[in-house]
């Protein structure tokens, strides 16, 4: 079975071209297709994870070109953390494909969501399985690229075409550290095979600065993908994209790229002197964690609200990795994709009942859409951390570490945990509870093909973090591990205050939105500054266009202004020259060339004309000329 593991990123980018050649003539026009691609990917994941479980491993390498004396390889291998990725995208991608059918009917451009949906899956696979960073860079660009082309599906929408660039262009920033700290890690090692880099570090021919700075500038290109301060700027608009691909990008693709990364190339980064370059993976994660859960909480777009939380939980997996807990963060990346999953999936189930993003015309859905209320509810319980749901596990391991690593972060996760908390039931209050503030709106439960996958993502919401319980011996940590980083063991303290963090943040969301004894405008009007910088989300637009967008717009201008008048001017001041040039040269091509080749053909006219009368043809008059010629001479020679 891990001999043919490179047919699963294959299937997906087949059915990418079927549906785009054929898709209104396939079964329901190309989704089923899709869908069944992607659910043979998730059952030849499932075998691959049960031959992973046992110890098995694989790797399989070709030459891809030769540069001089280097050969650069491609291949894929399967490990450990490969296989839970690939669960994770296959699974996860799978549920979403079938919520789209109900979400995305009757759309214009239906095929072609699947075709796009399906190449950002044969993506994110590749780089999955990829064992070297040339491969693993080709389905990075490839999931820049189907992000694109699905944050902007909508494009008639303005909105939607702005999102797309933004997402496009700040994600090539961090894309374009990453590249240079490949060609680094290429020159210095002279391959860019995962497992020969890391025994270039291990062996010290890859250390000090360089390999410091060889792994900060390949954290650039997850900072750009997994949106981490300060390139998360486009995460939020992100949500401009149909619901199902705000749930693939957030949970199952694009923004776990970036954490993967790290994962993968995690040798790096422990190598550094002192850890310096996890240090800064640390806290750049506890920053963005903080800084995304406070901002959550005044949003009032449903989607808005989840994609904050999708970047604070970003930031806890980067914390995690970075306070020497790889198998914490990589735990929380896999329990977040089906959590993040569901709650993306039944924001979209109310959003399409309710034809609308904004929390405030809600409320009172409890009652006429209970299986994805039920759902909901229980994904944030598994967001918020409450036991024993997945999110728990995941999240405190990250604080458990963080705890014994890097004691700040650790009140850093804790607050954010608290705020994670508070935002999420906000959500669930605005939403569910209360009457129905919309008078416009006749909301009802979504068809059994949205419904279902809820169901599904659900359970796994609820069980999949036993995988990492402490009274089974952690199966997760002994089969996702780092040798060389030793995990902290369980404490039973610090999970009680955790718990105790994020119970305290549902009571305070039921005070001010459930029983309402404190108005959450008093509260707005109390804390006014705070609110504002909240609002305008601590100005990081406002402070790129500042920086950025402005100066950028001003020198194009300027350059437009030398364009048109200097080099334009320069380019059209040649012209004329030559024009008028041309035009004297037709002159003396007249007048002076054509001239004098008509002056040589009248003067040969005019001799012929005149010798036209000594060809008469006539004998007579030969014979006269002879005569008259001897005559001439005879005369001449008698003066002679």
């Amino acid at each position: 079975m891990l001999a043919v593991a490179w047919i699963i990123p294959v299937l997906p980018f087949l059915a990418f071209w079927l549906i785009i050649f054929f898709g209104r003539r396939l079964p329901g026009e190309g989704a089923y297709v899709a869908i069944g691609a992607m659910g043979i990917d998730a059952l030849l994941s499932i075998a691959i994870l049960a031959q992973a479980v046992g110890g098995a491993t694989y790797q399989a390498n070709m030459v891809w070109a030769v540069l001089g004396d280097r050969a650069l390889e491609i291949g894929y291998q399967i490990d450990p953390l490969t296989a839970v990725m690939l669960i994770v995208v296959t699974v996860v991608g799978s549920l979403i494909f079938i919520y789209s059918i109900g979400y995305m009917h009757g759309d214009p451009r239906y095929p072609r969501f699947f075709a796009y949906m399906s190449l950002f899956a044969a993506s994110m696979l590749t780089l999955v399985l990829a064992n070297n960073l040339l491969l693993l860079y080709v389905g990075w660009e490839g999931v820049g690229l189907c992000s694109y082309l699905l944050i902007g599906f909508w494009f008639e929408r303005p909105s939607a075409a702005r999102a797309a660039i933004k997402a496009f262009v700040t994600t090539r920033i961090g894309d374009t550290f990453m590249f240079i700290g490949i060609l680094l890690i290429f020159f210095t090692v002279g391959t860019l095979q995962f497992d020969q880099i890391f025994e270039a570090v291990e062996a010290g021919h890859l250390a000090g600065v360089t390999l410091t700075l060889a792994a900060l500038l390949l954290f650039g290109g997850a900072v750009g993908k997994s949106a981490q301060v300060p390139l998360h700027v486009w995460l939020p608009d992100a949500m401009e994209g149909p619901t199902p691909v705000s749930a693939l990008i957030h949970a199952a693709t694009m923004v776990a790229a970036g954490v993967y990364l790290v994962a993968r190339t995690y040798l790096l980064f422990f190598g550094s002197p002192d850890h310096g370059a996890l240090t800064v993976v640390a806290w750049i994660g506890g920053i963005t964690a903080l800084m995304a859960a406070t901002i959550g909480i005044v949003q009032d777009d449903i989607k808005r609200v989840m994609a904050y939380s999708t970047i604070s939980q970003l930031g806890y997996m980067m914390m995690g990795l970075g306070v020497l807990g790889f198998t914490a963060g990589v735990f929380h990346l896999m329990t977040h994709a089906f959590f993040k999953a569901l709650l993306f999936l039944a924001a979209g189930s109310v959003i399409h009942a309710m034809h609308t993003n904004d929390m405030k015309e809600m409320g009172g859905l409890g009652r006429v859409m209970p299986w994805t209320y039920g759902t909901m509810l229980v994904g944030a319980l598994a967001l918020s951390g409450v036991p024993p749901f997945a999110g728990f596990w995941s999240k405190d391991e990250i604080l458990l570490e963080a705890f014994h690593h890097n004691p700040p972060l650790f009140w850093v996760g804790l607050v954010g945990a608290f705020i994670t908390a508070f935002y999420v039931f906000r959500m669930i209050f605005l939403t569910f509870s209360g009457p129905l503030r919309s008078h416009h709106a006749h909301p009802h439960e979504s068809p059994a093909v949205m419904t279902v996958p809820l169901v599904a993502l659900a359970v796994f919401s609820g069980l999949i973090g036993f995988v990492g319980a402490p009274w089974w011996g952690n199966p997760f940590h002994h089969f996702v591990e780092f040798e060389a980083a030793e995990s902290v063991p369980f404490d039973l303290n610090l999970a009680l205050l955790s718990t105790a963090v994020a119970l305290a943040g549902i009571f305070t969301a039921a005070v001010v939105y459930y029983w309402k004894w404190l108005s959450s405008a008093s509260l707005r009007r109390a804390a006014r500054p705070l609110y504002a910088l909240l609002v305008h989300k601590y100005y990081w637009d406002e402070l790129y266009a500042f920086a950025v967008v402005t100066p950028t717009l001003w020198i194009a201008r300027r350059l437009r202004v030398f364009d048109l008048y200097v080099i334009d001017g320069a380019v059209n001041a040649v012209g004329i020259v030559f024009v008028w040039l041309a035009r004297l040269y037709r002159l003396f091509d007249l007048y002076v060339v054509d001239g004098l080749v008509n002056l040589i053909g009248w003067v040969t006219g005019k001799v012929g004309g005149v010798l036209r009368y000594v060809q008469t043809g006539s004998p007579q008059n030969y014979l006269l000329v002879i005569a008259f010629g001897v005559i001439v001479l005879v005369i001449g020679g008698i003066l002679r």
